[in-house]
């Protein structure tokens, strides 16, 4: 496909108000097929590819992720052929949530800095003490550990709902608007992350259940929705979390169903991981998509044929 007018790779990492109307009619000037007459049922599952991630200045900004998305973009645009649904999910935040500075603090009244990791020991003995909700905080930490889960990190307030760092880049969000108007079909969107007592990576699940919460549960539509495609072709932010996670929950639900691991494809070059100063995330990632692709998906880059 001829990569369509409206888009700039120089302003993939700008911020700017999306040309909603150029990337309409340069879609319904493709001349390409509704995606309801697809045989071959393809899905690109956007992860978090959000502006507090993306952009160098977002307040959890990932070192290269402006040029994984040019990656993602351009190979949307190239396949929007080919690409039946594009999926998207926004990490949807407030204030006051469990990996935030706010729900916890020291004997001072002194709040955790961003990057702080708080083990059970820390909670036991009183280093950081929770703000709210003290059974449950205890329950959660020690959950994680018991279930050899990341341990509790604190985050820098990032993709806060109403706020400009929980949309999606523009250039992006360019190029799913031109592919609704192409393909004649309508993107998802997927929230997660609004559950004040848990974290919440994967797009299907929180790290620790929640069942009185709407979302505290396996997101089962949307495990629906994908599972009527022929493969799926993950990107996003971040490859050492949110992207690991969700394909982690991918592989845990289809254990026992290779067809279905064999449909899910990451596109490492459209993803990169979190900066720690002393945590080598991406090595972690590294090592678990290897074991990952021994069980069945797919490593792939935005160069290989789709």
């Amino acid at each position: 496909m001829p990569v369509p007018p409206f888009y700039d790779p120089h302003r993939v990492g700008v911020l700017y108000r999306p040309d909603v109307a150029a990337a309409v009619q340069a879609g319904s000037a493709a001349g390409l097929s509704p995606a309801a007459e697809d045989r071959c049922r393809i899905m690109l599952l956007l992860v978090d590819a959000q502006v507090d991630f993306v952009h160098p200045q977002g307040t959890l900004s990932v070192p290269g992720a402006v040029d994984d998305t040019q990656r993602t973009i351009e190979w949307l645009l190239e396949n929007a052929g080919k690409v039946s649904t594009v999926a998207a999910s926004l990490d949807s935040h407030i204030p006051t949530q469990i990996f935030f500075p706010t729900w916890w603090d020291d004997a001072n009244g002194r709040h955790p800095q961003p990057f702080t990791p708080i083990t059970l020991d820390d909670v036991h003995s009183g280093r950081w003490r929770p703000v709210y909700e003290p059974e449950w905080s205890v329950y959660y930490v020690e959950t994680l550990e018991a279930q050899a889960k990341k341990q509790l990190m604190i985050w820098p307030y990032h993709t806060l709902l109403g706020s400009e760092g929980h949309n999606l880049m523009p250039a992006l969000y360019e190029a799913v608007v031109y592919h609704t108007a192409a393909r004649q079909t309508q993107p998802l969107f997927i929230t997660k992350g609004l559950i004040p007592r848990s974290e919440h990576y994967s797009i299907l699940e929180p790290e620790v259940k929640v069942p009185d919460h709407p979302q505290g549960t396996l997101n089962r539509e949307f495990l629906s929705q994908l599972e009527t495609h022929d493969r799926v072709y993950i990107a996003g932010q971040a490859k050492s979390h949110c992207v690991l996670e969700t394909t982690l929950s991918l592989v845990r639900h289809f254990s026992d169903q290779p067809d279905q691991l064999d449909k899910l494809y990451v596109l490492l070059d459209c993803t990169s991981s979190v900066a720690h100063p002393e945590i080598n995330f991406d090595a972690l990632a590294n090592q678990t998509f290897a074991e990952l692709a021994q069980r069945g998906i797919h490593l792939v880059r935005s160069t290989d044929p789709v």
